[in-house]
């Protein structure tokens, strides 16, 4: 997939925002100040993606590029290499999971702005 449309898609979600709170290379984007991804954007681009624990590791076992996040809760998040044996299909749709595994977790007020 192609660096810019993953963020296109990212940054298409409601609410999103994109922040560079670590360094220049790190893109961190939230929903009502929580993270639900971390692109790496110097080669080999990555994202790192919030994940329900069971599915994530049916994905590690599945895919060669999906590992424990980096930097991250290795139970609930994965590291995802772009250009990958992930197919585009599959990362756009694990860009929404996280995106839901975030603002399901909102408070009330919150989730209701965001539906």
């Amino acid at each position: 997939m192609e660096l810019q449309s993953l963020i296109d898609h990212c940054l298409a979600k409601k609410a999103a925002k994109q922040e560079f709170p670590f360094d220049d290379s790190t893109m961190v984007l939230k929903v009502a100040g929580k993270i639900f991804a971390l692109i790496n954007l110097n080669a080999p681009y990555s994202i790192n993606l919030k994940c329900e624990p069971e599915y994530a590791l049916a994905l590690r076992e599945r895919y060669e590029a999906v590992t424990p996040g980096y930097h991250m809760n290795k139970k609930h998040w994965n590291t995802i290499e772009l250009e990958s044996d992930v197919s585009d299909k599959l990362l756009l749709e694990l860009v929404d999971h996280s995106y839901e595994q975030v603002v399901r977790r909102l408070p009330k007020a919150e989730y209701k702005k965001l539906r």
